[in-house]
């Protein structure tokens, strides 16, 4: 039987910490025997403070880690400091050293950042929250982060996406390990859906900054009313009193991106509230989010948050 051993480090996300247990504990063969054992361990076996009112009774230690298949660290508060100044603590670095070469490593949201200071994550993929993404980035160069996916399965070192991504995460491994009909039993057993579409792009709210009566940000604003319109460069430019060169470049600097992709990114933004919304026909919303067409629609927020546009309505639009 495949030994899961859980991480429960102080000021532990109970959420986070429970879905490895939920989601192994769930799985069971086809003669209903167990097909995971979970433990769940601290870093001196005494009680851990959770992120909520409560301590949880943990009554083994570390050294746990030494003997299990796979090891599961959900986030905690503790984790803040190394999210600072991206130096992993001396106590946290024997934790992690107790672990035999070989074994599987799971990463569920900010715990991420204990890997990399670990050294884990070094040339290697990785994700976490959306939020989280970029100081993940700036503090562990050599890491790959990706924002935009729900988890990442490196081969035994794996990483997810902010909170219920952990849910995810574990499904995949369940599926890795025992095949999708179990998987989907699992999912079932659970009543969460055996496989999310798109990523965590899909999540991550991106504001239009206020016109400051400087730089673009105007423009942006007048842009932003008239989305269902062909604007061309040349009228935002006309629009911003300059030359297209001059306003693309200053665009270029204040945004990070150019007229056109940033006005597809409005446009895709418009398209999501209004499916999110509003019970408007596919081909409707595109033409008010200035996308055109139903295909065209698609095409643009599959490619910004991985999901066609009837999927990603059913997820954000309560039913009737």
């Amino acid at each position: 039987m495949h030994h899961v051993g859980v991480l429960a480090l102080d000021g532990v996300h109970p959420f986070e910490l429970g879905i490895p247990a939920r989601i192994f504990g769930a799985a069971r063969d086809e003669s209903g025997n167990p097909l995971y054992t979970v433990t769940t361990c601290g870093l001196d076996g005494g009680p851990v403070r959770t992120g909520a009112d409560f301590e949880l009774a943990v009554s083994r230690d570390a050294t746990l880690l030494a003997a299990v298949d796979t090891v599961v660290i959900p986030p905690a508060q503790c984790l803040a400091e190394l999210r600072e100044h991206g130096r992993l603590p001396d106590h946290l670095r024997a934790a992690l050293a107790a672990i035999r070469p070989g074994t599987r490593i799971v990463a569920i949201c900010t715990a991420s950042y204990l890997l990399a200071a670990a050294g884990l994550l070094d040339h290697r993929p990785a994700t976490t929250h959306w939020r989280e993404a970029d100081r993940l980035q700036r503090l562990f160069t050599t890491t790959r982060v990706d924002p935009d996916v729900l988890y990442v399965d490196d081969g035994d070192v794996l990483t997810s996406a902010g909170v219920a991504a952990g849910i995810d995460l574990c499904l995949h491994l369940v599926r890795r390990d025992h095949g999708s009909r179990i998987a989907n039993d699992v999912a079932r057993s659970c009543v969460v859906p055996p496989w999310r579409d798109g990523g965590q792009a899909q999540y991550i709210r991106r504001p239009v900054p206020e016109p400051t009566g400087t730089g673009t940000a105007a423009t942006q604003a007048w842009a932003m009313e008239r989305l269902a319109d062909p604007l061309t460069v040349a009228e935002l430019a006309a629009h911003a009193h300059t030359s297209v060169r001059t306003f693309s470049r200053r665009f270029r600097e204040e945004t990070g991106t150019t007229p056109v992709q940033w006005l597809t990114r409005q446009r895709v933004d418009l398209a999501r509230h209004l499916l999110e919304s509003t019970g408007w026909p596919v081909d409707l919303v595109a033409r008010r989010a200035g996308l055109g067409t139903g295909a065209s629609l698609r095409h643009h927020l599959h490619a910004a948050v991985g999901v066609g546009p009837q999927a990603y309505r059913r997820t954000f639009r309560p039913a009737g």
